[in-house]
């Protein structure tokens, strides 16, 4: 019984530390300088709407004040770490709303959370979904995100109504490295390299 009190209490000590992972008080996860760029050498981002000045990954930003949400992405080549938190569910509608424009393409890093009402009704709609293989380390964290994530890519049309590729979905390495190429079952095609 002493050894389980101990581990109990150690427990409690590691989820008091991790606590604001599990809590709305801090929703800005910092996207990591290496995933970013594997994701950027193949997207070519143009536009973070939702960053501060410090957290931008991208020249053309919109910080929470200048409310990217209401702001068109229009014509862009999007990158979205959006906060965490509540209204995270709105940051990935308007990304799928912008991403149904023509010539417009948004990638998300979100949580892997496909319990979720708007994982069904948003990225289940996506074009492309990785899930990360591993934990990300968000920002100067020393400790492993306490979830697992996704990245989900919402591409327009390169011309408006032209009919749109099916879902693929495969996965990617968290880091530099290795990445298994899958065949999606329904179309034969294999997922591209990130």
């Amino acid at each position: 019984m002493e050894w389980g009190m101990k581990s109990m209490s150690s427990d409690r000590s590691q989820l008091g530390k991790m606590a604001v992972h599990y809590s709305s008080k801090s929703n800005e996860w910092e996207t990591p300088q290496d995933f970013y760029e594997r994701l950027n050498n193949t997207f070519q981002f143009d536009l973070d709407p939702c960053a501060t000045p410090e957290t931008t990954k991208c020249e053309k930003y919109f910080t929470k004040q200048e409310d990217g949400l209401s702001k068109s992405w229009e014509g862009h080549k999007v990158f979205m770490n959006p906060p965490y938190g509540r209204e995270i569910s709105e940051w990935i509608k308007k990304a799928h709303e912008e991403g149904e424009k023509p010539g417009t393409t948004v990638v998300c890093l979100v949580p892997s959370r496909t319990d979720t009402k708007y994982w069904h009704d948003h990225c289940m709609k996506a074009d492309e979904i990785y899930f990360v293989k591993g934990r990300l380390k968000f920002g100067n964290s020393s400790n492993a995100a306490p979830f697992p994530s996704a990245v989900v890519v919402f591409r327009g049309p390169p011309v408006e109504g032209m009919a749109r590729s099916p879902l693929r979905i495969t996965t990617m390495e968290n880091k530099s490295g290795k990445f298994r190429k899958k065949v999606n079952e329904k179309t034969g095609q294999r997922s591209k390299k990130i």
